[in-house]
């Protein structure tokens, strides 16, 4: 199950653009790392310019001010599938949305099934219920 986190910057496209790229991210993870495709949990927030702050980080790129930082929380994806999402999500968003990539940034962090609720507080996957 993987969780979405996508920051950008505010008025950066309109509401419809905006759940394409989500689209297109869920699609990506979908193909590329085997999410279900109703297993789809993303939380959108836009901030104002000065609130996303990305530097350089020594790789001699330029920063544009159109950023999409993604945070993805999952487990269990291999070092070759989460490479080839980001290579896809690189490719999908630059092709399909626009998104320059060195203005795009991918964390994905490793969680287990006990650090899961979907809801009544419970943990699903630990009942026995997914």
């Amino acid at each position: 199950m993987p969780l979405v986190k996508i920051d950008l910057i505010k008025d950066q496209g309109s509401p419809d653009e905006i759940k394409h790229l989500a689209d297109i991210i869920q699609e990506v993870l979908i193909d590329k790392i085997a999410a279900l495709k109703k297993d789809r949990y993303q939380i959108i927030t836009q901030h104002e310019p000065y609130e996303l702050i990305c530097q350089d980080t020594g790789l001699g790129t330029e920063r544009p001010s159109k950023l999409v930082f993604i945070q993805i929380f999952q487990q269990g994806r291999s070092k070759d599938q989460k490479q080839a999402m980001y290579g896809s999500l690189a490719e999908n968003l630059r092709s399909k949305c626009g998104v320059d990539g060195n203005d795009l940034i991918i964390s994905c962090s490793e969680n287990t099934k006990e650090d899961w609720s979907f809801g009544f507080g419970e943990s699903q996957f630990l009942t026995g219920d997914l």
